[in-house]
């Protein structure tokens, strides 16, 4: 008699253990850790490159992202590269309180990028979060804030054929999108991203979140001068809040509206935000697929960026906390599904060649090894593509840990002495342990040391039959607000909520094509068509995930010559 077929949990410590791998490995130890952004597993041999962005936006986003898998973990693993990434992180400024950029061979022109500027201050924001002490970093923050402040323009009147009209509210924005070392605004130069003011934009979530850690006046200011240009004269989004470009920038935009509109109480920018979220849920799938882009070129033609997955996942954490409960469902499937695909748990299918010295730009050094927990810029619904300039992403990594950490810490939460589950995800924390079954069994249960009631979320998947236990013994549920109510658990006493569990087959239309999902709860253990050349959704307990082995380029000592990359123009 056959066993039955069983399908691995998510997990998010393991996929943390992963990620750090990557961003402890993926570093240039001849300069104090500088990350390596730019990777290209599909060359033969495989190389890792530096990039200006490397000692940008990388650093900031690389520093939240092993803070992030370093506090999940609760490990010091990793603490002394945490620490080079501060010390880039704390480098490098000058006029106006901007961040620019060593003079580093590959990065010329010396300037600072208002996109960028969004990482920065996020990484000082989560350093100052987590130290508020750390007086460096307050002094940076506050001299970027108002250094931000001092480069915008205030726009005050509007001269028309029809008139002149004084502008009653605030508006700000930025000249250009970069500013250049000693010669400021020069407008000859320029990213070439286009999307001017969605991209300096990203500012604005965390600006609002200095306010809120600090009360800092100007960096309030600052983000309600700036929304009020985005909603208003800049004509990026139209009345339901679609947009044409980068879908990175759009929802770390609405995260900060939203924050904004809690911050304020004006439920304007609330409501924005979401619609905004609800525009690239449109094109999303369920299991969290999120495009890179909207309309700029055919949906067929669109991959997923990580970094995407994780504003969406924010977002809608952002959107549930603020008073919409039906967005947790998303938050869930998203991270446990897509959000950990996009990660590479095998370099097997990586060509190196250990024989290749390093250079001041490239390294060539265990690739295959090296690569292992990074996540995708390229994804498609049903694999990773491996031909995509942005096959693995170097931002990703910062990015997608920070996405699994706000899973996590909402996993299990406290108010007073009440305890409230959230996601189904085990955990186990001083004060209580989260079991769950899933997605082979469908249950979930929850031991807490001191008496007290305890919460449980309800998922739509979970359907009508819930069964409630406390201590073995069957219990009436109680529900109110989308949760099931234990109002009275004794001491190191144990709740269970089960519920029949069936998989279950659903067809979206997502990329331009009908894709078949095949789904235990909330976890996808199957897509079809199977895709190549990295298949994602392989979850079947104990198989070896099918991936391309390496072509014939074998590591030092094995007796092989590399096959000679081959020259692009």
């Amino acid at each position: 008699m056959s066993r039955p077929v069983r399908y691995e949990k998510f997990q998010p410590r393991e996929s943390a253990r992963l990620a750090l791998n990557y961003l402890v490995s993926m570093v240039d130890e001849n300069l104090d850790r500088l990350p390596y952004w730019m990777v290209a597993p599909h060359e033969n041999p495989a190389f890792a490159k530096h990039l200006r962005v490397d000692d940008a936006e990388i650093v900031a986003s690389w520093y939240e992202g092993i803070d992030a898998v370093r506090r999940l973990l609760e490990t010091p693993e990793g603490a002394e590269v945490q620490q080079s990434f501060y010390r880039h992180l704390m480098k490098s400024w000058g006029e106006h309180g901007l961040r620019f950029h060593e003079p580093y061979p590959w990065a010329r022109t010396i300037h600072s990028q208002f996109h960028e500027m969004g990482y920065i201050l996020s990484a000082l924001n989560r350093i100052l979060a987590n130290d508020p002490s750390d007086h460096a970093a307050e002094a940076r923050a506050a001299g970027l804030v108002r250094g931000l402040r001092e480069l915008v323009i205030q726009r005050k009147k509007i001269v028309f054929w029809s008139g002149d009209f004084d502008i009653k509210e605030t508006l700000y924005e930025f000249p250009n999108d970069l500013y250049v070392q000693g010669r400021g605004f020069d407008l000859s130069c320029h990213t070439g991203r286009g999307e001017q003011a969605i991209r300096n934009g990203v500012v604005l979530e965390p600006l609002v979140r200095r306010h809120q850690l600090t009360g800092d006046p100007v960096a309030l200011d600052l983000a309600i001068g700036l929304a009020n240009h985005l909603l208003g004269p800049s004509r990026y989004f139209n009345y339901r809040m679609e947009f044409f470009g980068h879908v990175h920038s759009s929802v770390w935009v609405a995260i900060g509206l939203i924050k904004l509109g809690r911050v304020t109480g004006e439920t304007r920018y609330l409501e924005k935000g979401r619609l905004v979220y609800d525009y690239v849920r449109s094109l999303s799938s369920s299991a969290g697929w999120v495009p890179e882009y909207t309309q700029w070129k055919p949906m067929a033609e669109e991959h997923s960026e990580t970094c995407c997955i994780k504003d969406m996942i924010e977002c809608a954490l952002e959107l549930a906390e603020a008073g919409f409960p039906e967005y947790w469902n998303d938050a869930n499937n998203f991270c446990r599904n897509q959000l950990v695909e996009n990660q590479i748990k095998d370099g097997c299918f990586v060509a190196v060649d250990n024989r290749i010295p390093d250079n001041e730009e490239r390294t060539y050094r265990e690739i295959d090894r090296r690569i292992v927990g990074g996540f995708s810029g390229g994804a498609e619904p049903n694999c990773i593509s491996l031909t995509r300039f942005r096959s693995i992403a170097g931002c990703c990594v910062g990015t997608a840990p920070q996405a699994l950490q706000l899973v996590w810490d909402r996993t299990i939460q406290w108010q007073d002495r009440s305890l409230t589950v959230n996601f189904p995800v085990d955990r186990a924390t001083g004060p209580a342990t989260v079991e769950t079954g899933y997605p082979n069994e469908g249950w979930l249960r929850v031991t807490r040391r001191e008496a007290g009631p305890v919460a449980i979320r309800l998922y739509p998947w979970m359907g009508e039959g819930l069964k409630g236990r406390v201590n073995g013994k069957p219990v009436r549920i109680r529900t109110k607000d989308g949760l099931a109510l234990f109002p009275s658990v004794p001491a190191g006493g144990t709740v269970e909520l089960s519920h029949r569990l069936r998989s279950k087959l659903t067809r979206e239309f997502v990329r331009g094509r009908v894709f078949t999902y095949l789904w235990r709860g909330s976890d996808v253990i199957d897509v079809r068509p199977q895709g190549q050349p990295l298949r994602i959704y392989q979850r079947v307990e104990g198989v070896r995930k099918h991936y391309p082995k390496a072509p014939k380029t074998r590591t030092a000592g094995t007796g092989f010559v590399a096959a000679p990359t081959q020259q692009k123009t």
